[in-house]
């Protein structure tokens, strides 16, 4: 009997082994042929937003982001502001005492309490977005950054006249792509 078990167990044991597929191993991307590395600009935005930016010598964006987080953090402070506001006038209301808001309902005052709770937390959102889109834009401009932009490649504007007959003239605009 126990020779038996053995038996079926080493063979249950074989059938499993051939039924596992060897999986194959992940292989990294390379990044040697571009000029920055993709990886590098997202852990650096990461760790400190813009300093992909900076890494990718595109300076330039650096205020853009800061402008961005700044003004939402603005947002963020004059949402709480106004909500703390409403909900400090709807506990006067609810104790009877008199309101900066007399003209307001109860119904009125917890409507204005949910909309500027909710302004609130969307901004509060908005900077996980801003903080998002800083490390996507590093990664991104990082990966094009091996991307040749030459003077082969133009875009011309300018004005344009086409006379049809002597009473028919067309003036315009004219887009010229040169390759």
């Amino acid at each position: 009997m126990g020779l038996l078990l053995l038996w079926f167990g080493l063979i249950r044991e074989s059938i499993a082994q051939e039924a596992e597929p060897e999986k194959p191993k992940k292989e990294k991307p390379d990044y040697s042929s571009l000029p920055k590395n993709p990886r590098k600009a997202a852990i650096l935005s990461a760790i400190l937003p813009g300093a992909g930016q900076v890494y990718n010598n595109k300076a330039w964006k650096v205020p853009l982001i800061y402008t961005g987080l700044a003004v939402d953090i603005y947002f963020i402070g004059f949402n709480n502001r106004r909500y703390n506001v409403f909900n400090d006038a709807l506990e006067a209301f609810d104790n009877g005492d008199a309101t900066q808001f007399p003209s307001l309902n109860r119904e009125a005052l917890v409507r204005n309490i949910d909309y500027w709770r909710r302004n609130r937390d969307l901004t509060i959102l908005l900077i996980g977005v801003i903080y998002a889109l800083n490390i996507v834009d590093a990664n991104v401009d990082a990966h094009l950054s091996g991307f040749e932009i030459n003077d082969d490649l133009a875009l011309d504007v300018g004005p344009h006249f086409e006379s049809f007959s002597t009473k028919n003239n067309s003036l315009g605009v004219s887009f010229k792509l040169k390759f």
